[in-house]
């Protein structure tokens, strides 16, 4: 299956209570040069929010998150969502993801289950929660008897420890909510996330340059 291409090593994790405020989320987060976004289905204006960003925003790399059954798999890639995510590794979803042909992300947190991924030819993982699961010191532990899987840490991480994630060489990505607050959505801050957006893009260029 094809990987979707994004440059962003951000990936903003929403839940939206109301789909109709997905199209400026994206715009705000597109100006802040950030060109993917993780929708979880943890609240009603998941799913119609990634269907209304699929057909009317296609600039931004759509994922859906908190897959937690094979259902969820379903409408999400229905909804129009590229790729997909969990907080957990469960076969059954697993098996569904690439029956629907969705690249996908599972969640691990112990060295066993990034092996029984591995076994299924999932080489990204994603490290949940990630703080709670050790943080960076996990991830350098994990590199060394698992040199090939890389990594989407979430959970725990903002602007403080962004820097320190992205500079680990098997993280590809990271994950976070810190970028899109309910506050601001809800008061319509546009600029607000936009900014804190650009933040995380400068310190993604930062690591890389470090």
């Amino acid at each position: 299956m094809q990987w979707p291409a994004f440059k962003s090593r951000v990936v903003p994790v929403v839940s939206l209570e109301h789909a109709h405020h997905a199209l400026p989320l994206a715009h705000a987060l597109l100006a802040g040069g950030i060109d993917v976004i993780e929708i979880t289905l943890r609240r009603p204006g998941g799913l119609p929010a990634i269907e209304r960003l699929a057909r009317d925003c296609p600039e931004l790399c759509v994922g859906a998150g908190t897959l937690l059954a094979v259902d969820d798999v379903s409408r999400a890639r229905q909804a129009g969502a590229t790729f997909g995510l969990s907080p957990g590794f469960n076969p059954d979803v697993l098996d569904a993801a690439a029956w629907q042909d969705m690249p996908f992300i599972p969640g691990v947190m112990t060295p066993t289950e990034a092996m029984q991924a591995r076994d299924l030819g999932y080489t990204l993982l994603k490290l949940f929660p990630a703080e709670q699961a050790g943080g960076v010191g996990m991830l350098r532990a994990l590199r060394g008897p698992l040199p090939d899987l890389s990594f989407c840490p979430t959970g725990g991480i903002g602007p403080d420890n962004l820097a320190n994630y992205l500079a680990e060489p098997n993280v590809r990505v990271v994950g976070g909510s810190w970028l899109t607050p309910t506050s601001l959505i809800d008061a319509g801050d546009w600029p607000a996330i936009t900014r804190l957006a650009q933040r995380a893009t400068q310190l993604s260029a930062q690591s890389r340059q470090g």
